[in-house]
C-alpha cells in the first residue's frame, strides 16, 4: 500500500505521516522545500517523540521523498498509483497542490480503486476546498475522471510545537491525537487506517475541534502575549489567563452542545482535557508561534469570529470571546506578516471599517456592534 502526503514539515512527519506509516503504508512525502526533501531522501529513518504523561518514541521508515516543485512528473506518477493522498500544507496552499492531483487522476488507470483524497488541515471542509481546486484545474476534464477519486473531509488534532534548531528530521509531538474522517464518501471501502476513526457526520467534530482546541490554544497565546509571557504552558498556568481561557471555552461549549447536541458532560471533559494539553510542560511552544497569522485566525469562519457570530445569531452576547478577540488585536509581532498587516489596518481605519476588513462581519449582523466596541477600545488605546 502507498500513500502520497503533501507537506513534509513537522505535522506531516510527526502526525499524518506517522499514522499512515503505522497503518502499513509506504509514505511518499512531497514538498517544495528542497533541503528538507533532500534530507528525507537521504535518511533511512526518523524518530517521533511523543511527550506527556504517556511518552513513547516511534521510528518511522519505509518512506520516500519527492520535490513537488522540481519533479512534478514524479509526484503525479506516484499519486496515480497510490491508494491514498493526504495534505498538511495549510488551507491557502491547497490550490497549488490541486493541479498535481488532477493530472494524476487523468493518468490513473480507471481499473484501479478510487484514489482516497483527504486534506488534513486546520480548516472546515478542507477536502471540499481541495476538490474544488482540482475541478477548477481540470475544467471540463474533471467529469471524466471524477469517479477515479473519493474525497472525504477530516478533522485532525495534535499539538506539534516548534522544534529545536538541532532536531533535524526528528519531531517532538504531544502524546494525544485525533484523526476523524467522514465515512460516507467511502461506502463500504473505508481506508485502512486503524488509528483514525470514521464518523457518519464530520461537521460536529470539525467544529468541536476548531472551537475548542484551536480557539483555546490561540486564546492562551494572545492572553500570554499581552502579559509578555513567551511559553504557552507558562501562560495557561497564570490563574487569570486560565480563567479567561476557560470562560472562552465555556462559551464555545454552550454553542457546541446546543448546535450539535453533544452531551454536556462529554464536552466538559473534552474542554478540561484540552486545558491540560495547553499546560503540557514537555511541549516547548511559544505564544508567538501559536498566535501567528492573526488575520486568518480572526477571519469570518475561524476559531474566534465563527463561534462568536453563531452565539450572537442565537441571541447570546459572547463576552469571553470578545475579550479574547481584543487580546488578539493587540498581538504585535514584527516578524509575523499578518500581525504587521493587522496593526496597519487598526492604525489607518475606523473601527467599523476595521471590523469588516478583518472579520468579514458587516453592519446589521448581531455581532457587529460588539465587535465595533471591541475594535474601538483597541484603536483608542494605541
Amino acid at each position: 500500500m502507498k500513500a502520497v502526503h503533501f507537506g513534509a514539515g513537522n505535522i506531516g512527519r510527526g502526525f499524518v505521516g506517522l499514522i499512515l506509516h503505522n497503518a502499513g503504508y509506504e509514505v511518499v512525502f512531497a514538498d517544495v522545500n528542497g533541503s528538507l526533501i533532500d534530507a528525507l531522501a537521504a535518511a533511512p529513518t526518523y524518530d517521533v517523540f511523543e511527550v506527556g504523561l504517556s511518552p513513547r518514541t516511534w521510528t518511522v521508515d519505509n518512506f520516500r521523498a519527492l520535490n513537488s516543485a522540481t519533479d512534478e512528473a514524479g509526484v503525479v506518477s506516484e499519486i496515480a498509483s497510490a491508494e491514498i493522498v493526504t495534505t498538511a500544507v495549510g488551507p491557502n496552499i491547497l490550490r497549488f497542490v490541486a493541479p498535481l492531483i488532477g493530472r494524476a487522476l487523468l493518468a490513473r488507470d480507471a481499473a484501479l480503486p478510487p484514489l482516497q483524497v483527504m486534506a488534513c488541515e486546520n480548516a472546515i471542509n478542507a477536502t471540499d476546498a481541495l476538490r474544488g481546486h482540482i475541478e477548477t484545474s481540470l475544467g471540463d476534464d474533471f467529469a471524466a475522471v471524477s469517479a477515479r477519486a473519493v474525497f472525504a473531509n477530516t478533522a485532525v488534532d495534535r499539538i506539534v510545537p516548534g522544534q529545536a534548531p538541532d532536531a533535524g528530521l526528528d519531531v517532538t509531538v504531544e502524546d494525544f491525537f485525533e484523526w476523524a474522517i467522514e465515512s460516507g464518501p467511502f461506502g463500504d471501502a473505508l481506508p485502512s487506517i486503524p488509528e483514525a476513526h470514521f464518523v457518519p457526520d464530520l461537521a460536529p467534530y470539525i467544529e468541536r475541534k476548531l472551537f475548542t482546541v484551536n480557539t483555546g490554544h490561540a486564546a492562551t497565546a494572545y492572553f500570554g502575549a499581552a502579559e509578555g509571557i513567551a511559553p504557552v504552558a507558562e501562560a495557561i498556568s497564570v490563574p487569570d489567563i486560565f480563567t479567561k481561557v476557560k470562560a472562552v471555552l465555556e462559551e464555545t461549549k454552550s454553542l457546541l452542545v446546543a448546535k450539535h447536541e453533544f452531551d454536556p458532560s462529554v464536552q466538559e471533559a473534552y474542554l478540561e482535557k484540552n486545558l491540560q494539553r495547553f499546560a503540557n510542560p514537555y511541549l516547548p511552544d511559544t505564544v508567538d508561534r501559536v498566535g501567528r497569522a492573526p488575520m486568518r485566525k480572526l477571519s469570518r469562519n475561524e476559531r474566534f469570529i465563527g463561534p462568536a457570530a453563531q452565539l450572537a445569531e442565537r441571541g447570546t452576547r459572547p463576552t469571553a470571546l470578545l475579550v479574547a478577540i481584543r487580546a488578539a488585536l493587540t498581538f504585535d509581532v514584527p516578524a509575523d506578516p499578518e500581525s504587521v498587516q493587522l496593526q496597519a489596518i487598526l492604525a489607518a481605519s475606523s473601527a467599523e471599517d476595521a471590523v469588516t476588513q478583518v472579520t468579514g462581519i458587516t453592519e446589521g449582523h448581531p455581532l457587529f456592534d460588539s465587535l465595533v466596541q471591541t475594535f474601538e477600545s483597541v484603536i483608542q488605546s494605541r
